[in-house]
């Protein structure tokens, strides 16, 4: 395989991220009409993590906590029950409109009425994330990483996390860790900082070993036509996003590993979910299946996060997909945004499209 790994390394999964909590009314309301939640510690990055960490493989977050706050120890013990290592600078919170941890309300949605979310991150502590508050020496060189998994929403997230997001790639680079970029455009991110960001994003691109992101994201990150309109069925489009990933690769040669998701909505709890990948020369598509969906926020990194452990085990590429495509649709049937896998078998039986009851 074209993948090749380290094999003495203290962390197999390496993830930059801002921590925050997610709050999400029960029993499928909407925010507006609730006065009951949950709240859970989040970020796109940890979810992605989650399913190495669950199934034994260790990881190690890097982030930055508010310092004596509740909700940061709340975050902590949270990476830590999911059998996550965690590093990073604590800061003052100031005033009371000093840093804290960021707000993300959810509302799953239910059948006709689609899932909104609102990112509340004023003072968010993740966007001050800086290269100088981590020994990247040692992290890379002494400790060793397997695959460091960045996100284009840290890496847009502020000037100081763009900077850091690309110095760790250039680290990684240097001491043969293997990175993952996942695009993740997000447009109120990139608002006024297109031409920097654009520079950052496709430098990161150019040493990425495994590159994924939806149409949009190639597009708006790397300047890639994307793929022309197909029918109104997911499976006539697949060709047009191989195009797509054949432009990519032609652009960005030092990857090996492309990928996208592909998603068709019935209705909030019923979803068509299939995925591309294309390893070397060599494609591998899972067709879009129907899946029941309980709360559809996570499905991609869940997806992201089972290719990538699929790499790590060091499995044949046919397997990296199809175990991504099985943690994002078990992914979804969680109430957290993460999939948290008992073992490999829970994994695979949805994969075989098996819900039979195991005693």
């Amino acid at each position: 395989m074209s993948i090749t790994l380290k094999q003495k390394c203290r962390t197999s999964l390496l993830v930059p991220t801002s921590m925050g909590v997610r709050i999400t009314p029960v029993n499928g309301q909407p925010v507006h009409s609730s006065d009951l939640f949950q709240m859970q510690a989040t970020s796109a990055e940890t979810n992605v993590a989650s399913v190495s960490s669950y199934l034994g493989l260790p990881v190690k977050v890097l982030t930055t906590f508010v310092k004596d706050s509740p909700i940061a120890k709340l975050i902590k013990s949270n990476l830590l029950s999911r059998g996550m290592t965690f590093e990073g600078p604590e800061m003052e919170q100031g005033d009371p409109w000093g840093y804290r941890h960021q707000f993300n309300i959810a509302d799953s949605g239910f059948g006709t009425r689609g899932p909104r979310v609102q990112n509340d991150r004023a003072g968010e502590v993740g966007r001050t994330l800086n290269v100088k508050d981590f020994d990247l020496d040692r992290i890379f060189k002494e400790e060793g990483v397997q695959i460091v998994h960045l996100s284009g929403l840290i890496g847009a997230l502020s000037p100081q996390t763009s900077k850091f997001c690309l110095e760790l790639a250039r680290s990684a680079k240097k001491y043969g860790t293997r990175i993952a970029f996942d695009l993740n455009y997000r447009a109120s991110f990139w608002n006024g900082r297109e031409t920097e960001l654009s520079a950052i994003f496709e430098e990161i691109a150019s040493v990425a070993d495994i590159l994924i992101g939806n149409e949009e994201d190639f597009q708006l990150c790397l300047g890639i036509k994307g793929p022309e309109a197909g029918g109104k069925q997911l499976s006539s489009e697949i060709d047009g996003f191989k195009e797509m990933i054949y432009r990519v690769k032609a652009k960005f040669p030092n990857a090996s590993v492309f990928a996208t998701t592909l998603r068709q909505v019935v209705s909030s709890n019923e979803h068509l979910w299939g995925a591309i990948m294309l390893e070397g020369e060599e494609w591998h598509v899972v067709e879009p299946r129907r899946i029941n969906v309980l709360d559809r926020i996570g499905g991609g990194d869940g997806f992201v996060g089972g290719m990538l452990y699929g790499i790590l085990k060091e499995w044949e590429p046919a397997k990296w997909i199809q175990f991504g495509w099985a943690t994002g649709a078990l992914a979804t049937t969680f109430l957290t945004d993460y999939a948290q896998p008992a073992d490999e078998d829970m994994v695979w039986s949805i994969w075989k499209g098996n819900a039979r009851v195991k005693r």
